[in-house]
């Protein structure tokens, strides 16, 4: 219930990540807590860390304390997150991201950048043959928060669905148009935002972070 989440109202976090899709959903979430997230400053100008942890959390710890340091005094967000598939022994998981890259499948330099098509792609090709059963999925997010380069609190959500024999709906990134939920009978990417963000990995996370941050 949001009234005991009043200690949070004026907080503000910087997210550090240059993807649009995860600052959108990091900041719908976080405003029915009356919380700020923002960009990290500049964050395309710093070198990113290398990204070789084996768990989500590993990944997500690194890059939050990493980023902290650029934003003295302030809390830093950083998540890790991914797609694992039960038929495919948790894969892509921390690799969801480069799943295709990871195959060879790259795009020319001069094509825009099809990472979700590819990798989706490259998932429906894995799963060929698996029957819908067996095709049951999750995502999972992990978030760290870290503040001068010293790590604050973790915290991580999920939530369970199956994958498809092929994609539907347009809204959403990443695996959304393949991953479905069956209480809804949708896929990720034919719900409205205000739904996604009740269900999803990310602000799941988000919901059980910000409890922590009054410690």
């Amino acid at each position: 219930m949001l009234h005991n989440y009043t200690f949070l109202m004026g907080l503000h976090l910087y997210a550090a990540t240059t993807s649009q899709g995860k600052l959108r959903d990091f900041r719908t979430a976080a405003q029915a807590y009356s919380v700020r997230i923002d960009g990290l400053p500049r964050i395309e100008e710093i070198a990113a860390p290398e990204e070789n942890g084996a768990t989500f959390e590993a990944n997500a710890m690194a890059k939050a304390v990493y980023y902290s340091r650029y934003v003295p005094g302030a809390l830093v967000l950083a998540d890790d997150s991914g797609l694992e598939v039960d038929a495919l022994s948790g894969a892509p998981g921390v690799r969801s991201a480069r799943f295709a890259a990871d195959a060879g499948l790259v795009d020319s330099p001069d094509a825009n950048d099809n990472t979700d098509v590819w990798n989706n792609m490259l998932l429906l090709q894995r799963l060929a043959g698996v029957p819908a059963p067996l095709r049951t999925a999750r995502y999972r997010c992990v978030l760290a928060c870290a503040r001068g380069g010293a790590l604050y609190q973790t915290a991580e959500g999920s939530v369970e669905g199956m994958i498809l024999e092929a994609p539907r709906g347009t809204g959403g990134f990443g695996y959304d148009p393949l991953f479905y939920l069956p209480q809804l009978d949708r896929t990720m990417a034919e719900i409205d935002l205000e739904t996604k963000l009740m269900l999803s990995h990310r602000g799941r996370a988000i919901a059980a972070l910000l409890p922590m941050l009054d410690k």
